[in-house]
């Protein structure tokens, strides 16, 4: 049998979040491509405005009889969306409409396997151009995934596409791993020195699974991940190799909600923003312009005392007009990454969604308590939702004061770690690449072979380190 990774045939990683995908290749420190998570219709359907699109064209590909045998006339990513517009423009909704658009991933969880065997169809053989039978792939799933989801993963992998192995990482695993990775000596030390003994036999917990040339055993991956995507917030205590499941937290305060909220300031301000391009003239605001706010009143009173400071004016071009438009920006550009730390002003939020401070101050209280100076020590911030400035920083601060108002007089104060990372934006696939390249990663992939002998029951557990 073929070694299961080697330096011409490295495995393919691939995350799928709510809203971009990053796929590519095992080795390297950042993914290949970074598309949008949707499929929908191809050139000719977009052009004939027949209606169905890509909705009405999403079969298993497996009924077709195999990958290449399927409807091929679709799109994923950015010619997704530009031919769900055009479709749209031709059934006559102006843009507006959804032109046949799917987006198989809801809050990180798949929600139509149909379209996401289509969507990774594209990313192997058109954009990553592999075959995957020469290819072992990692696939990365939210926490609290259930058994089903990854058996689900497992028969398309290797009944649609054949492939050479297959490994499903916990998102959070791969992020705290990354973070690991990334931290100079000094931390991983200091890291070590402060990590609590492994969680009793009696916790309600799930092996995790992740492994480079750092951590020389799982029992160094101990830390909280704050995972913040587009769609949805996880935070996920991991302790000495093992994620908590029965403390692990998601919030709805994500990339999406604050793009809408900045949508929903520049319409009331009546900034002149065409309705077919607000949503993506909104997150590039949020992605360029955007910063958290340290103290949110003293903020305000300096804008109060000095508002030019503030202002940024955009020129933006209308590609359907071919002329140029003009969006002013003004507190906005703090005011709406502030929906983490007070939801109550998200419309989207629903009542009584805690801020992000207070649900990772809630998962650790929720864990053993000879594991929580441990986790308050090393929160490692994962997605590009967590990339706005002094997001960690404020983060910081907040759980500081929330554990303060706790200590009794002479108490030990709890030292608080908030870290940053080079690989941030993309850690959970950094963290995917660093596992597929590790020596051991034969030992925890599992094989074409073991999937034929035993079926896609195998892919329900998922270790990080097998014990020699």
């Amino acid at each position: 049998m073929q070694p299961i990774w080697s330096v011409s045939r490295p495995a393919v990683v691939m995350d799928c979040g709510t809203g971009f995908s990053k796929i590519g290749f095992a080795g390297n420190a950042e993914p290949s491509f970074v598309i949008p998570t949707a499929v929908g219709p191809g050139a000719s359907s977009a052009a004939g405005g027949s209606g169905g699109g890509a909705a009405a064209g999403l079969g298993s590909l497996r009924s077709g009889g195999g990958p290449l045998l399927g409807d091929l006339d679709f799109t994923i990513g950015e010619e997704a969306l530009a031919a769900a517009q055009l479709a749209a423009a031709a059934a006559g909704t102006g843009g507006g409409g959804a032109g046949g658009l799917v987006f198989p991933v809801r809050q990180g969880v798949v929600a139509d396997w149909d379209a996401m065997e289509r969507f990774w169809q594209k990313c192997l053989f058109h954009y990553l151009r592999v075959d995957p039978e020469e290819h072992s792939v990692v696939v990365t799933e939210p926490p609290l995934n259930p058994p089903e989801s990854r058996e689900a993963m497992a028969e398309i992998m290797f009944e649609s596409f054949n492939v050479a192995g297959l490994y499903v990482g916990v998102q959070a695993v791969l992020a705290l791993y990354a973070g690991w990775a990334t931290a100079d000596r000094a931390d991983r030390e200091a890291a070590r020195a402060a990590s609590g003994p492994a969680p009793s036999s009696t916790s309600t917990s799930a092996p995790a699974s992740t492994s480079t040339s750092a951590p020389t055993s799982a029992a160094h991956l101990t830390g909280t991940v704050v995972d913040v995507g587009e769609g949805v917030a996880h935070i996920i205590p991991v302790v000495d190799g093992f994620v908590l499941e029965g403390a692990i937290k998601s919030l709805p305060l994500a990339g999406r909600a604050v793009t809408g909220f900045v949508q929903q300031m520049l319409r009331e301000r009546g900034e002149p923003v065409p309705p077919e391009l607000s949503l993506d003239v909104c997150r590039r605001i949020k992605e360029g312009h955007c910063y958290v706010a340290p103290d949110m009143l003293r903020e305000f009173g300096r804008y109060d005392r000095d508002p030019g400071k503030y202002h940024r004016g955009l020129k933006l071009p209308n590609p359907r007009t071919g002329t140029d438009f003009s969006v002013e920006l003004g507190y906005e550009r703090f005011l709406a990454p502030e929906v983490f730390f007070s939801p109550g002003m998200c419309p989207s939020a629903p009542p009584g969604t805690p801020s992000l401070p207070r649900a990772v101050d809630d998962v650790i209280q929720a864990c053993p308590i000879d594991t929580r100076r441990a986790l308050y020590g090393n929160v490692v911030l994962s997605g590009g939702s967590t990339m706005f400035k002094n997001f960690g920083r404020r983060l910081a601060a907040d759980l500081t004061a929330a554990t303060s108002r706790r200590l009794q007089p002479g108490a030990t104060a709890i030292d608080i770690s908030v870290r940053s990372h080079a690989m941030q934006r993309f850690a959970v696939w950094f963290g995917g690449s660093l596992v597929a390249c590790d020596p051991h990663f034969g030992s925890v992939c599992h094989t074409r072979e073991q999937y034929q002998e035993h079926g896609p029951s195998i892919c329900r557990t998922n270790y990080v380190y097998r014990d020699a």
